[in-house]
């Protein structure tokens, strides 16, 4: 059974430096009809577990520990048995959010999850938060992004442990250096694909944030 992309939209709320927003964000699901990862855990288990059906999941990959992607990451941990994966660097992020519940494990740069035949390689794309990484499946011609880049540009940089010029840099290097046709999948609103993307790179750097 060949490996497919599903997806589900969850409504929740972000909350950093004392700010608290409405958001809706993206829930990925990559893998075949026996076996599954789950990209993002953000506000709602029974919508994740919905997507997943009756598949072993074999790992939540958290691409980055903002609360909007973490909120219920152990609690599907614990109804699935599958380990949160988590970039160390964004455990400061992730403390905020669970200061009693480590992640089931860690993210680097390079490494590859396989699920149902098909390779997820780490990248790390820092910027929107420290350890923030994005999964590239070469074979599903797809990789998830996260917030670091969205149809339209990088994501948001103005609250702490962000840095623009990180974010920039990620992107320019990690990013949309992927095959153009490649499909980004994002943490928040509609797909797009890297080389929609790359043409703008200069009006972003001239924006700013």
């Amino acid at each position: 059974m060949a490996a497919r992309i599903d997806h589900a939209v969850t409504a929740g709320t972000f909350s950093l430096d004392g700010q608290t927003f409405d958001v809706d964000n993206n829930v990925w699901v990559v893998g075949d009809d026996t076996e599954c990862v789950v990209v993002d855990a953000p506000h709602d288990v029974d919508a994740i577990l919905a997507v997943v059906g009756g598949r072993r999941v074999r790992a939540i990959l958290a691409t980055h520990a903002h609360d909007d992607h973490v909120r219920v990451a152990p609690a599907l941990a614990r109804a699935t048995g599958a380990p949160v994966l988590l970039h160390p660097t964004d455990r400061v992020l992730w403390d905020q959010v669970h200061p009693d519940e480590a992640p089931g494990g860690e993210l680097r740069d390079g490494d590859t999850v396989e699920v149902a035949g098909v390779a997820l390689t780490v990248l790390h794309t820092p910027g929107h938060s420290p350890g923030a990484c994005s999964f590239h499946a070469p074979a599903l011609g797809a990789v998830f992004t996260g917030d670091t880049l969205f149809a339209g540009g990088p994501g948001a940089t103005g609250r702490s442990y962000s840095d623009f010029g990180t974010i920039i840099d990620s992107i320019r290097n990690r990013l949309l250096t992927l095959p153009p046709v490649t499909v980004v999948h994002t943490g928040h609103g509609e797909s797009t694909t890297v080389g929609a993307e790359a043409p703008h790179l200069a009006e972003w750097l001239a924006r700013g944030h």
